[in-house]
């Protein structure tokens, strides 16, 4: 069985904790363990964060005082996707220099990159074609509790 669900949240700093704990609810819901859904849901917040001060302008009603999060739990993996409508991450030839510098000090902005990668097992961090924007995916294997209701088989 895989579930999904999708939230469309104004660039203000409510939404950050309303999306982790509604990430922190479908996991418990579904049974997964609460280790997997603590280190999900720290960095859905991380990339919410990021999204928040860093997704473009606030200017009431335009496109980019929103922002998008996706999750999908899928068998045994959950997948998360944090979109917004910034200017993107910089055009490099390799991650965002915060990552590639996760091992020595790290600037005052930038920790939650590293953060996000430290705590998923694959994340992607690409700009969005066309209209602009930044796109933070990130994904982790799930572990199961033994009451679990969506358990992989």
């Amino acid at each position: 069985m895989s579930i999904w669900w999708s939230l469309h949240l104004r660039r203000e700093a409510a939404s950050v904790p309303f999306a982790r704990r509604l990430l922190l609810g479908a996991m418990e819901t579904a049974g997964v363990d609460p280790d997997i859904s603590y280190d999900l849901s720290v960095a859905l917040s991380e990339a919410c964060a990021n999204a928040v001060e860093h997704g473009g302008d606030a200017v009431s009603g335009s496109a980019s005082a929103a922002y998008r999060v996706t999750a999908y739990l899928d068998g045994e993996k959950c997948r998360i996707e944090v979109a917004d409508s910034g200017p993107g991450f910089p055009v490099r030839r390799s991650r965002p220099a915060a990552v590639s510098a996760w091992g020595g000090a790290l600037p005052e902005h930038g920790r939650g990159l590293g953060l996000i990668e430290q705590l998923a097992d694959h994340v992607h961090f690409r700009n969005r074609p066309g209209r602009g924007g930044a796109v933070i995916s990130f994904d982790k294997i799930l572990k199961w509790r033994e009451d679990a209701l969506l358990k992989v088989s």
